[in-house]
Order: C-alpha cells, then sequence, then structure tokens
C-alpha cells in the first residue's frame, strides 16, 4: 500500500519575521466531537465520589480494625517479622486513604506510627503507650469524626503524637547519625 505523500509546508513571511507551519498528517484520524458531546472526566471521578462517600467511614472503620488486629496479634506474640509487617501495612494503608476519605488527622496519626515503626532501632524497646496511643488515636478519630469538637481536637492530638514520636525517635537514634536527618525533616500536616 502506498503512503500518502504529507502536504507542503506553508511559509507566511512578514517584514521582520516567518511563519512556518508545517502540515499534521494526524487531522485526518481525529474525531471532532459536539460540544454537547463533551466528557468530562474529572466531573465523572467526582460524582462516582460522592457516591460512595457513604462506604467511607465504613471503610475507614475496616482499616482501623484492622490496625486493631495487627496491634492485638503484637501484644500476644511480640514483634515477629510477620506482626512488624502488618501493623506497618495497616497503619500505612490508613495513611495512604485516611485524607481522600476525610479523615486526615487520622492520616496524620498513622504517619506518626508508621515513621517510629519505620526508624526505632528495636521496636521492643519502644514504649507499648506511645503504639498503644496512636492506634486509640486512630480508632477515635475514625469513630468521632462526624462530632462537633472532634473537628478541633483530632489535629491536636495528632499532632501531639506526631511531636512526642519525633522526640522518642530523635532519643533512640541519638547514636545514629545517619537516621536522624530522616527523623528531624519537616513535614507537612494537612488541616482537617
Amino acid at each position: 500500500m502506498a503512503k500518502e505523500k504529507p502536504g507542503r509546508l506553508e511559509v507566511q513571511s512578514f517584514a521582520d519575521h516567518h511563519v512556518i507551519t508545517q502540515p499534521n498528517p494526524l487531522r485526518k484520524v481525529l474525531l471532532r466531537v459536539p460540544e454537547s458531546d463533551l466528557d468530562d472526566p474529572v466531573a465523572r471521578a467526582e460524582k462516582a465520589l460522592a457516591g460512595l462517600s457513604g462506604e467511607f467511614k465504613n471503610w475507614m472503620t475496616i482499616e482501623a480494625d484492622r490496625l486493631s488486629a495487627a496491634h492485638a496479634a503484637i501484644l500476644r506474640e511480640g514483634f515477629t517479622d510477620d506482626n512488624r509487617e502488618e501493623l506497618f501495612r495497616a497503619a500505612h494503608d490508613i495513611k495512604g486513604d485516611a485524607a481522600t476519605f476525610g479523615f486526615a488527622s487520622a492520616g496524620v496519626a498513622a504517619e506518626s506510627l508508621c515513621r517510629i515503626i519505620e526508624h526505632a532501632p528495636e521496636l521492643d524497646k519502644v514504649p507499648a503507650n506511645l503504639i498503644a496511643h496512636h492506634i486509640n488515636a486512630i480508632q477515635a478519630i475514625v469513630r468521632e469524626r462526624t462530632k462537633l469538637d472532634t473537628a478541633v481536637m483530632a489535629p491536636a492530638l495528632s499532632r501531639q503524637l506526631r511531636g512526642i514520636a519525633d522526640e522518642f525517635l530523635a532519643y533512640a537514634n541519638r547514636d545514629r547519625p545517619e537516621h536522624l536527618e530522616a527523623i528531624l525533616a519537616p513535614s507537612i500536616i494537612p488541616a482537617e
């Protein structure tokens, strides 16, 4: 099959410059859609999210329960590799989903817990209350999100937990300067 020869270049000359227009062979395959049939993928996505928004609390409750179950396994069996990994994955999933589902403060607390798991030299030496407070805060934020005072208290609680976690990590890693840079780096804590 013989290919069509490309069109010619068009050159428009002006007093101080030239405009060269190259032919566009893709125009032949381009489908023109009337204005009335235009699809807005962002609007479609927002409509789909609005339809699912009733499920967000249920999904976050499931994720928070998964986090609690991972913590319960650690309390029973200690920090095995599997238990540590499940606790980290559960916290990491909450961190990733929380803002999308409208639980930004739970995401901040989950990020703080992830930092403890990642940067503590020995998880067995992390104060048990520090991990428990993170998990209880996430549970409370997910459970009580619709109450009026939670809108003010949840971000403050998450920031306090992050501060305490950072203090602990700075102390625990005082002899490991390569970790201190990552631990002490500032992060953005979103508003609820």
